[in-house]
């Protein structure tokens, strides 16, 4: 973009005008833990999509599959397409292929599987909070329950041979290309497993998620991206609100968290995500909120932001409409 069209080509209008035919495929509205409260629920959500013209948005629920839930949406707000898929959290018997299986047949059937979100090892070994007197502490190191009741169920990715469930996943996820695999909150090891193992399966439709994109390389990047990833980049992870404790998962309020090592907002925040789309190409990143927190605007208008932050960091029309529109329709299989 050149400077003196820099100076004018951007607007609220402008930004409005993106969100037409835009999908949102990580948005966490109600119902929640009351210890959690959201700012919007699935129908209204999907109607505020869809006056915004958006094509449509993916509903995620750490508590349960949110199939069940798409469908219900559906029947009730018409012109616009609301996905639903399973987070493999504990809630959900952790790697559970019984539950993979009935979310594909379920309700409007699973559109995606993601291998959990704070019920991965990595995710809830980090997990932890400012105590009293300003030091950073785990919640494994404060509640020695916390051991026992979450973190020996969480899940992992080995190094060895997959276990016979997640190999089954695999295989479900394989035999359904309507479904695409989100590595979820695991390491950065772990992710470049799943996707070896996927691949192995012929899985082709792979994103690695925001939380493990967070802790990446640029060589990393690039490695995701020639074993056939997209890249997740959600606008949360860079807000005020992630450095706030929340009880997102847990319902003891001594487990309020507030990410992982004491490290609660990306350092680079939204110019870091826009720099990674230059320079890896705007066709291998998918941009969504991951908002629903009632800290936070409502997704669609958090979304909308998103594009406009992009817009003041010079990405072109082409790059937006590729994050925003082009590629997560690729994901659902919406594009001609």
């Amino acid at each position: 973009m050149m400077e003196n069209e820099w100076r004018t080509a951007r607007s609220r209008k402008k930004s409005e005008e993106f969100l037409v035919g835009a999908l949102d495929l990580h948005v966490h509205p109600g119902p929640h833990l009351s210890s959690s409260p959201r700012s919007t629920d699935p129908i209204r959500n999907a109607l505020e999509a869809k006056a915004a013209g958006m094509r449509g948005f993916a509903i995620m629920d750490v508590f349960n599959m949110s199939v069940g839930t798409a469908w219900m949406v559906r029947q009730v707000v018409g012109g616009i397409e609301v996905f639903g898929g399973i987070s493999l959290n504990t809630v959900c018997g952790g790697m559970n292929p019984r539950a993979v299986k009935t979310a594909v047949h379920y309700g409007s059937g699973a559109r995606y599987v993601t291998f959990g979100t704070h019920s991965t090892y990595f995710q809830a070994y980090n997990e932890g909070r400012y105590d009293d007197d300003g030091t950073w502490i785990t919640l494994r190191e404060k509640y020695p329950k916390f051991v026992r009741e979450e973190l020996s169920r969480c899940i992992r990715i080995p190094d060895e041979e997959p276990s016979p469930e997640l190999e089954e996943i695999l295989e479900i996820i394989a035999a359904n290309p309507q479904i695409y695999l989100e590595t979820g909150h695991v390491s950065n090891r772990e992710a470049f497993r799943l996707l070896e193992l996927a691949q192995r399966h012929g899985i082709k439709k792979l994103l690695v998620s925001n939380a493990v994109v967070v802790n990446m390389s640029d060589a990393e990047i690039q490695r995701a991206i020639d074993e056939g990833a997209m890249i997740e980049r959600l606008l949360a992870g860079a807000t005020h609100s992630t450095s706030i404790p929340k009880t997102h998962y847990y319902v003891e309020p001594e487990c309020r968290a507030m990410g992982r090592g004491g490290r609660a907002v990306s350092y680079a925040g939204v110019a870091g995500i826009a720099r990674q789309i230059r320079t890896f190409g705007a066709d291998n990143f998918v941009i969504g909120t991951d908002f629903g927190v009632y800290t936070l605007p409502t997704p669609v208008e958090g979304l909308r932001e998103f594009i406009a932050c992009l817009m003041d960091l010079g990405l072109s029309d082409e790059e937006i409409r590729k994050v925003s529109n082009v590629n997560p329709g690729r994901l659902v299989d919406l594009n001609d």
